[in-house]
């Protein structure tokens, strides 16, 4: 079994009480157990958060075999954006820029795992605020060659998607084969995460892989440590089919 967690940290401060306490992150973390984590709005060098280097604490705190970092945000002289870790090491890993002429920066991380069931391609990403841009976003990261490389093997894309109406599934992901996992989306709202409305935490999946368990954590402290709370997958990779 493989356990995903993603979680939109919102710099490690609290969406209640405006608090910075990345111990309250690391607690709702730790809590599950994740063996790929995929993090947003990661701060790195910024006054708010005490100028930490949030991805490299992180990445020691859940002794990460591997860690990638993505600087999409600038912030005077540091800034925020994606973070994955992995138990297990990465095969390749891409960082893509998902920025419109106009609109505020964002990325995606691409990489391959080598799980202990097999390679998994894993992509995290945090999705613009306008339906047009995120749209424009997916299709641009399914059809570009860094992603369509692996397109082969089984994957994932998880994150934060802003998908407020919930159109993504049967737009760009359903031309590509992608199911939605997190579905349906009254078990899976997870913003604000003191009084959760909106499933904007998201994952889709294509390939061998089955998904044996997916939530959205209701632990108390994960009300605190961000306005997002975390979604956790389990998934079973399969052989392939002759």
């Amino acid at each position: 079994m493989i356990r995903l967690l993603s979680y939109n940290i919102h710099k490690g401060i609290g969406g209640r009480d405006r608090r910075y306490r990345l111990e309250r992150i690391i607690e709702v973390i730790r809590a599950e157990s994740p063996d790929i984590i995929c993090l947003q709005e990661v701060d790195r060098d910024v006054r708010r958060s005490r100028f930490h280097d949030q991805a490299l604490m992180l990445a020691e705190e859940f002794t990460a075999v591997a860690h990638l970092y993505q600087l999409n945000v600038r912030v005077q002289r540091g800034g925020y954006g994606n973070l994955l870790l992995s138990r297990w090491p990465l095969r390749h890993s891409h960082q893509i820029s998902l920025t419109r002429h106009g609109k505020k920066p964002r990325g995606a991380q691409i990489a391959v795992i080598e799980s202990e069931e097999g390679p998994l391609q894993v992509v995290n990403w945090h999705l613009g605020l306008s339906e047009q841009e995120r749209h424009w976003q997916v299709r641009h990261l399914l059809r570009h060659h860094l992603f369509r490389e692996s397109a082969h093997l089984p994957s994932i894309l998880i994150g934060d998607t802003n998908d407020w109406r919930d159109t993504l599934e049967r737009g760009p992901f359903s031309i590509h084969g992608f199911h939605q996992i997190t579905r349906p989306l009254s078990r899976f709202r997870s913003f604000p995460a003191y009084l959760p409305l909106g499933a904007l935490d998201k994952a889709f999946a294509r390939g061998n892989l089955v998904v044996e368990h997916a939530k959205v954590s209701q632990r108390r402290v994960a009300r605190d440590a961000s306005d997002h709370l975390p979604l956790i997958i389990d998934v079973r990779l399969t052989a392939p089919s002759t």
